[in-house]
């Protein structure tokens, strides 16, 4: 089995909030990512994939055509976009790191075994120090 990780980035505004809470609970638990005026990131996105090289080419998948996939299904979606407003695959979900690894999954994940190989992991790094794979 071979894993290829391709990787891509983004920006993106949000605010990681319950409706269903105080404000104060809010900025409790959520703290300054509660923010009421939102606030951004600038996201790295890994998609990784496996499967066995192609005879034919030696590629596990077409690094140009996975990378087209994953701009048109996500990147250009959530680039220089408000998670919480107006990024269909999110509307009505938590916007944490670990909700959008999620979301980006179910994006991609039947589009990626159209192409002959499998998701295998999406990896969202928000910050220098946070990350989630999923």
């Amino acid at each position: 089995m071979v894993f290829l990780t391709r990787h891509e980035h983004f920006n993106a505004a949000h605010k990681v909030y319950n409706p269903r809470w105080s404000e104060a609970k809010n900025v409790e638990v959520f703290g300054k990512c509660a923010n009421a005026n939102w606030h951004g990131h600038n996201y790295t996105l890994y998609i990784t994939v496996k499967g066995q090289p192609v005879a034919d080419t030696g590629f596990v998948v077409n690094l140009s055509a996975l990378s087209d996939l994953v701009r048109a299904k996500v990147i250009n979606q959530v680039d220089h976009k408000n998670l919480n407003l107006d990024v269909p695959f999110m509307l009505g979900k938590m916007t944490s790191t670990e909700v959008l690894a999620v979301a980006i999954w179910d994006e991609i994940e039947q589009a990626i075994k159209d192409m002959g190989c499998a998701l295998h992991c999406i990896k969202v790094q928000e910050t220098d120090n946070n990350y989630v794979e999923y």
